[in-house]
């Protein structure tokens, strides 16, 4: 069976993404790192692709050019640990790029995130559907998911 590998269309900040995005996650890795030669649709020796892995999960970006941007109807689902965990992300993440809500970003080269806690899921689609309302009420008032919020709200709180 063949693997799905995200591929990322970036203007000219491939490389840069891939030492950033790297940073972030544990058990990343830098992979291949490819220059346009003569002749090609780049400055000679410049970066044209590069391949990296995030948390396991294989990446590959290209330096293409500026005829496309992200948009919100791609991103990158973090199912964090702990809500220190999306704290960290969320901070790192958003600087230099911009919140947007019920825990979705864009980081500073414009793709988008969303990063939530695990366990949400289950909140916001319980047994009980007026606790689950009452959960999915409160993470649409916030931009950073605050587990323990939308939890208390759960409870009744």
């Amino acid at each position: 069976m063949a693997k799905i590998t995200p591929f990322l269309w970036f203007n000219d900040q491939a490389e840069e993404a891939m030492y950033f995005y790297t940073s972030l996650f544990k058990n990343s890795r830098i992979g291949n790192i490819s220059r346009y030669g003569a002749g090609g649709p780049g400055p000679q020796g410049s970066v044209m692709s590069v391949s990296f892995q995030l948390d396991g999960q294989d990446v590959m970006a290209l330096n293409g050019g500026p005829e496309f941007a992200f948009t919100e109807a791609f991103s990158f689902l973090v199912a964090c640990d702990t809500q220190a965990e999306v704290d960290e992300l969320w901070a790192k993440l958003t600087e230099d790029g911009q919140e947007v809500q019920c825990g979705w970003l864009k980081d500073k080269y414009g793709l988008s995130w969303q990063i939530v806690p695990k366990g949400l899921t289950e909140l916001l689609s319980g047994p009980d559907a007026e606790k689950s309302r009452r959960a999915m009420h409160a993470m649409l008032q916030m931009k950073k998911i605050d587990l323990a919020a939308i939890r208390a709200a759960y409870e009744g709180g």
